[in-house]
């Protein structure tokens, strides 16, 4: 049989599916219904005779022929995009990066102006649910993660290591029995994850400093809460420095002896990793990461000297 010519309205449709993920929500975004999507699917499936998408009860998913169509036609897209603009240089159109809460929130937010400034046509998207987004479905661009992927589906470049310690407000260590050693923790609350929903064992921090699940009674799921509970003198915490130290008056406790260090992996897919594009949104993050490396790793200085009990028997703890 006569294979039919290839319309180019199909590849609009597959975009819409391989960035959606479904039928239903390449719909929404093109303003038709979710049978006008399957059939400029199975269109472009018959035009070029390969299966581009495997058929699940949660969506659709790209097969290795539908990831290099996919890389293909956002090139094509990328391209006319710059016509459109007249020619000018840069990114253009929709970049969605999936990062971790804390190195989205606190570090990549407050400096992603160094990426739209030389490229005004550029629309940044920061995902930080990162249990629930795929790189594998095209549900990103670039992932910055704690965790390497296996297979050679992804290249995976380090990004930079970083370090923990256990935090306090000065307030805590007034009210609550001091901490000299490791030991005297046994008597203090932390705040941390909730044990069920972690998604990475690299995030299991308080497990990494020996700290035992019972003296974790404030849970939940967002680092931003945690350092909440931290700042409100409630508890102790374990937290990267670079999130901790961007909120004034937190102390360090055991810096010396209790302290962390654990790698962000830069995630790109290998067959977009040498693009212009992912190049160069790859070398934006290398750069502000490389700048801010005093961030990172700050060197865990001494403990400060014990103040003098405060005379109700519960001296400061030692930062």
């Amino acid at each position: 049989m006569t294979r039919r010519g290839l319309d180019w309205r199909d590849l609009q449709y597959f975009l819409a599916v391989a960035r959606g993920g479904s039928l239903s929500v390449a719909a929404r975004a093109l303003n038709v219904d979710h049978a006008t999507v399957g059939r400029h699917i199975q269109s472009l499936e018959d035009a070029t005779g390969t299966i581009l998408f495997e058929r699940h009860l949660r969506g659709y998913a790209l097969t290795r022929q539908g990831e290099r169509l996919l890389a293909r036609v956002e090139a094509m897209e990328h391209e006319a995009k710059g016509v459109e603009a007249g020619g000018e240089g840069g990114l253009s159109g929709t970049v969605r990066i999936s990062a971790l809460e804390g190195f989205a929130n606190f570090f990549l937010a407050p400096r992603i102006g160094a990426l739209l400034a030389t490229n005004p046509a550029l629309t940044v998207e920061m995902v930080t649910i990162q249990q629930i987004v795929s790189l594998s479905r095209r549900q990103a661009d670039i992932a910055v993660t704690l965790t390497l992927p296996s297979g050679n589906r992804f290249v995976a470049e380090k990004l930079t290591d970083y370090r923990l310690f256990i935090y306090a407000s000065p307030d805590y260590l007034v009210r609550h029995k001091p901490v000299r050693t490791p030991a005297d923790l046994s008597h203090h609350m932390f705040a941390g994850y909730v044990d069920e929903l972690l998604f990475t064992r690299g995030l299991d921090y308080l497990e990494g400093l020996g700290i035992g699940q019972q003296l974790v009674r404030i849970q939940n799921s967002s680092i931003q809460a945690q350092m909440a509970a931290v700042a409100a003198g409630l508890c102790l915490g374990v937290l990267p420095a670079f999130v901790a130290e961007s909120r004034p008056g937190l102390v360090r406790v055991l810096p010396l002896s209790m302290n962390l260090t654990r790698t962000y992996w830069l995630i790109t897919r290998a067959d977009e990793s040498r693009t212009s594009r992912i190049r160069h949104l790859s070398g934006v993050l290398r750069q502000e990461v490389e700048r801010a490396q005093p961030m990172f790793l700050p060197l865990p200085e001494p403990a400060a000297p014990a103040r003098p009990d405060n005379g109700a028997g519960k001296g400061p703890a030692v930062a």
